[in-house]
């Protein structure tokens, strides 16, 4: 079953999609409420055309957690930041991830604002998993985890996770994909081999399959459940898939900026088998208000007011 969020007729609805027609809930409960309810959908009202409706984000997530599962794409991308390369023996301990916005998600077709400061632009090919009660995996969709790299490259010298090179954007969508539909493609060390592909204004520029991850998402749930709390609209991101899955990668591979950097009007479009299709067109935000320089504190002046 496909659930999807989509603007239409002055409204924004839930329903479900079949074919090229989507069925309205009957109710005005989001899919976040659907999910929690457990079993079973609401009733559902009678179908509109699939073209006369914009999809909208599939869900507001309670919360995102992207993880990073591929060694390819740590292998590349690190490459790209020290011209080495390799993976970090702690990589191998733990499915790792960082906290992203779940307040700057779009849906498809939507325009993404990178910051005017970045040139650096770079689009990351994911699926995430959405929890359901319980803690279990209710269903799949398409994640874009947007990255301005050079504001990122610079942030992270401080040694924590991505900040302002990440928060400004994150891209959902279709819809979401029940669990149940994406079994058939369960291997039997129960990855999904799923194939993934990403296109920059058409053009192919990465393919992987999503059984390449380190990790299933049943253990990237139970990971993130450890000494903390999943809910039902909790998203989970796979991480972004090797082999061409963003473009810093290819800059590690290539030794240069080839694939250039995203530019604005530049269309980005993801794909995974089972799922479907999620594009965006890549703008830029106006410019920000500068900062107010940083104060520093000499050793010597704190030392001095402990002194006091």
């Amino acid at each position: 079953m496909r659930l999807a969020t989509f603007a239409y007729g002055g409204r924004q609805r839930c329903g479900v999609v079949a074919g090229d027609v989507v069925r309205p809930f009957a109710t005005d409960a989001d899919l976040r409420a659907v999910i929690a309810g457990g079993p079973g959908t609401p009733a559902l009202e009678d179908g509109v055309p699939l073209a006369h409706v914009r999809l909208r984000p599939p869900l507001v997530p309670a919360s995102l957690r992207d993880f990073v599962t591929f060694e390819e794409h740590v292998r590349g991308v690190r490459r790209s930041i020290d011209g080495v390369g390799g993976v970090p023996e702690a990589w191998y301990d733990a499915p790792t991830f960082y906290f992203s916005n779940p307040h700057t998600i779009h849906g498809p077709d939507d325009d993404i604002r990178f910051p005017a400061a970045s040139v650096a632009r770079d689009f990351e090919l994911e699926v995430a998993a959405v929890i359901g009660p319980g803690g279990g995996i209710f269903g799949y969709t398409i994640l874009n985890d947007w990255s301005a790299r050079d504001l990122q490259s610079r942030e992270m010298q401080v040694g924590l996770g991505p900040a302002k090179g990440k928060d400004f954007a994150g891209s959902l969508g279709p819809w979401i994909v029940t669990a149940d539909e994406l079994e058939p493609y369960r291997d039997s060390d129960g990855f999904l081999d799923l194939w993934c592909t990403a296109s920059v204004n058409g053009a192919e520029v990465g393919r992987d399959l999503l059984s390449n991850m380190g990790w299933t998402f049943e253990t990237l749930a139970a990971y993130a459940a450890r000494d903390s709390r999943l809910i039902a609209g909790d998203v989970l991101g796979s991480g972004t898939v090797g082999n061409g899955g963003c473009l810093a990668e290819l800059w590690g591979r290539n030794g240069r900026q080839d694939p250039p950097p995203l530019r604005d009007g530049d269309v980005v479009t993801l794909a995974v088998q089972g799922i479907g299709s999620l594009t965006n067109r890549v703008t830029s935000a106006p410019p920000g208000p500068a900062l107010p320089a940083v104060r520093r504190r000499s050793p010597e002046l704190s030392r001095k007011d402990l002194d006091v």
